[in-house]
Parts: structure tokens; C-alpha cells; sequence
């Protein structure tokens, strides 16, 4: 399936009946009432909807209904490392911890740490991402995002450049066959679902050659690219001296951009450099809480979405952030970037809307995701308003942003299936995701001789 679309699917129809729906379309619509979904699509938005046989009735009561979180730069395989790689900077946390641990990966350890991720992004309200997996066994990654029922885009780490470790470094042919199979394999399953997006892991990591044949090989099979780019000042003058040009010039030159081409960071960026993304239309994932422990920097936001790019937000893994929490990532972007530019920089609704239908044109599905919308992908979540922490007052998305926590997430739908239900996960047992993570990530320490 290409780009352009996904199917929907899913379950039995679902009723949702009672609470506030946050529609995010461009009028900024709440209504009050309920939200019928048929054949994995919303088919109906208003109010007193009589329930039909055989429909599923979730309550919403005390509650708002609003899309599903899009999150637009994950590391599933890295969940497992959580709090293995705190207090370092970019270059010394990838080459002491998050390296040898990614190349001592099993299939098995892999597949406990993308479920676990899985199952925590849903229980968060993320419905949809954008995936980088490691080099080995990627396979596994695709089967914990088939299996839990979350629409991702994802792809294989690539890494061919010399200077990759060992355990890591690819051929470069042997990278592009193996990827190219998996997109074989996995582009459009789960009724579209799932789709391909190649992913070489950065352009020091990576020779020219490879990145010329992504381009040209996305391009061709309409498959997405995501890397990371200008996330370091270090990483940054490596670059410069290695291509002669800034991260983002650097990979234009090598066809690294466009409308499915979404770059993780850019937080040290030049006017030039945002020139390119604006008149490209590459996309930009901010990832505040990994920026701000990394001590990475800043990315300047109210500048980029100002020149016209466009802006998403992820979380990126776990072991740079640690957990996989839009709602924080709201309240740090919506935040973070007040001191530099003023209270109004980045308001509630500019990020709700970043987090929601930003992340659906992320992935190309704008048009059909990322709104409570008749016709659209039921891909939901409906979020317990009448906890003392999140009210009573003030608009919901200063609400939503500023006070609300994940443990408020009630239910959430993917494609029209319910998989978290009054905060259970419904297709899988939390214990046993815990204590098969715990007994894998042992096994993959002792691999990579971390201490």
C-alpha cells in the first residue's frame, strides 16, 4: 500500500458514548456527545447516538475523546535499555551503552524490548509511530507492531560506514537487500497498517552510496526515509569536515529529503538549513526530553514552524529519555521554548495539534488520520477528565497538555479495535510483558559486557 492511504479494519463496531470529543479540525470543534465507529472508520460524531446490536459501548462519561497520539521518532529496540545509559552526551552514550547493547540483541531479547515499548506506547495513548529498529533481527520488531495492534511506520537500521562498530557495520549491498525484503514483506500488512520506511541511522554512520540508493529507491516504491540529523554540535562538525556541508544540506545533496523523509532533532540548525526543510517539505520530529537529557540542546521550534516546516513530536527511546510519554513531551515542547521566545510561543492548542494530526501529515495520512472525523481512521483514545489532578477548569487543551498524565488514558482504538480498555491492555498481559523484559534484558547485558 502506498503512502497516500491505509485501509482501517479492526474489530467489532464500537459506540462511544458520552463525553467531550475533541474533533482537531481546523474550526477547533468540541462537541459534546458520542462517536460511532463502523468497519474500523468513524462513521458518525454528535450527540445522543442510539447503540445498534452488536455494537461495543465504551463509556466516556467524565471523559474527552480526542485522536490518537502520532509519534513520529521511536527506538522500540532500545526500550529494553531503559536507565542503561544516563548522564552521557550523543557520541559517548551510542559508543559505551546504546551500540554494544543494540549489536547483543537476540531475536528474542529484540522482541521483548519492541512489545514492551509497544505496550507502553499504547497504554499512553500513542496510537501511531515512526520506528527505527537496529541492524540484526528486525524482523521481531515488525511482529511485536503486528501483534499489538499499532500502525507504524518502521524500518531496519542501516550502517555500512567503516567507522560503524563491529557488531553494527553492514556491506552496503548486503544493508539495501536486507531492507528491501522486509519492505517486501511488511509494506501495507495488517490491512496497511504497517508501512516501510527505510532507515539509515545518520549520515556519519552511513556512506554516500547507501543514502543515494534510499532516496532513489523510496522514491521509487514510495517508502518513507527516516534518519537523524543536526542533533549534536560534535556530530555537527564531523559532518562539516567529512561532507563539507551542514547535516541538512548534506543529506538534500544525497536526496535525503521531501514530503516522506522525517528527520529526528534538528536542533542546531542555520537559516540556510531551514530554507531547505521549508522548501522541501522534509519533516521535523521534535524530541524535547531526549534533546534536554542528552544535553544535545534546543531545538528552536517557534523559529522552524515560523519558515513554514513542519514540526511533529517523538519521544525517542528509552534509554535518552526514559519512557515513552507523549504527554510528557507535550507539556516540555509546550514549555520549554516560552523562555527564549515569550509565554505565547508555543500554546496549548499548537501542541496538542503537533501531537495528534501534526503526526498524521507526518506519515502521510493527513488526510485521513489525526481527527475525529466522519470517514476517517478510528485510531482514539478517550481521556479521564474527572481526576482532581486535570480540572475542573481552563480549555481542554490547556488541560490535556499542561496538567493531564498518562495514567488518565481509558480507552484506546487503533483501526476501530479496542486495545487499551479502562487503562488494560486488552490484546496482551502487562505482567508477562514485564517479567519476559526483565529476563531478556539479563542475558542481552551480559552479551554486550555492560557493568
Amino acid at each position: 500500500m502506498s503512502a497516500a492511504g491505509a485501509a482501517g479494519g479492526g474489530g467489532a463496531d464500537v459506540l462511544i458514548r458520552g463525553g467531550l470529543v475533541m474533533t482537531m479540525g481546523d474550526d477547533g470543534a468540541v462537541v459534546e456527545g458520542d462517536v460511532r465507529v463502523v468497519g474500523g472508520r468513524i462513521a458518525e460524531v454528535g450527540g445522543g447516538l442510539a447503540a445498534r446490536g452488536g455494537e461495543r459501548v465504551l463509556d466516556a462519561r467524565g471523559a474527552v475523546v480526542l485522536p490518537g497520539f502520532v509519534q513520529t521518532h521511536i527506538h522500540l529496540c532500545q526500550t529494553l535499555f531503559r536507565n542503561l545509559a544516563d548522564d552521557l552526551a550523543l557520541l559517548d552514550w551510542l559508543g559505551r551503552r546504546v551500540w554494544p547493547l543494540e549489536a547483543a540483541h537476540s531475536r528474542e531479547s529484540l522482541s521483548a524490548s519492541a512489545e514492551l515499548g509497544v505496550a507502553e506506547l499504547l497504554l499512553g495513548g500513542t496510537t501511531a509511530i515512526v520506528d527505527m529498529g537496529t541492524v540484526h533481527h528486525t524482523e521481531a520488531v515488525f511482529e511485536a507492531i503486528e501483534a499489538g495492534g499499532i500502525r507504524a511506520v518502521a524500518g531496519k537500521c542501516m550502517m555500512d560506514h567503516a567507522s560503524c562498530p563491529d557488531g553494527l557495520r553492514e556491506d552496503t549491498r548486503a544493508s539495501i537487500e536486507a531492507s528491501l525484503a522486509l519492505a517486501r514483506r511488511w509494506h501495507g500488512a495488517a490491512g496497511g497498517r504497517i508501512r516501510y520506511g527505510f532507515s539509515p541511522r545518520f549520515i556519519l554512520s552511513c556512506t554516500d552510496e547507501l543514502m543515494r540508493e534510499v532516496a532513489a529507491l523510496a522514491e521509487a516504491h514510495g517508502y518513507f526515509v527516516h534518519t537523524h540529523s543536526s542533533e549534536n554540535v560534535d556530530e555537527i562538525a564531523i559532518v562539516a569536515a567529512r561532507a563539507g556541508a551542514r547535516n541538512v544540506l548534506a543529506l538534500a545533496a544525497l536526496g535525503i529529503r521531501g514530503e516522506r523523509t522525517v528527520l529526528a532533532h534538528c536542533v542546531h540548525l542555520d537559516e540556510a538549513e531551514r530554507r531547505e526543510l521549508a522548501a522541501a517539505g522534509t519533516r521535523v520530529s521534535h524530541c524535547p526530553s531526549s534533546n534536554l537529557k542528552l544535553g544535545s540542546g534546543i531545538a528552536d521550534v517557534p523559529a522552524l514552524l515560523a519558515d513554514g516546516v513542519h514540526v511533529s513530536i517523538g519521544a525517542d527511546g528509552a534509554p535518552c529519555n526514559n519512557r515513552l510519554d507523549m504527554w510528557t513531551e507535550m507539556r516540555t515542547a509546550a514549555l520549554l521554548h516560552k523562555p527564549r521566545h515569550g509565554p505565547t510561543a508555543m500554546p496549548a492548542e499548537r501542541v496538542l495539534a503537533m501531537a495528534t494530526r501534526g503526526g498524521a501529515e507526518a506519515i502521510g495520512l493527513g488526510h485521513e488520520l489525526g481527527q475525529v472525523r466522519s470517514g476517517f481512521l478510528a485510531d482514539l483514545q478517550v481521556i479521564a477528565l474527572d481526576d482532581l489532578l486535570a480540572g475542573p477548569g481552563g480549555t481542554l487543551a490547556s488541560r490535556l497538555v499542561y496538567a493531564t498524565e498518562r495514567a488518565a488514558v481509558r480507552h484506546v482504538l487503533v483501526d476501530g479495535e479496542v486495545l487499551v480498555e479502562d487503562g488494560r491492555l486488552v490484546r496482551w498481559d502487562r505482567a508477562a510483558i514485564a517479567e519476559r523484559a526483565g529476563r531478556e534484558l539479563a542475558g542481552c547485558v551480559a552479551r554486550a559486557g555492560i557493568s
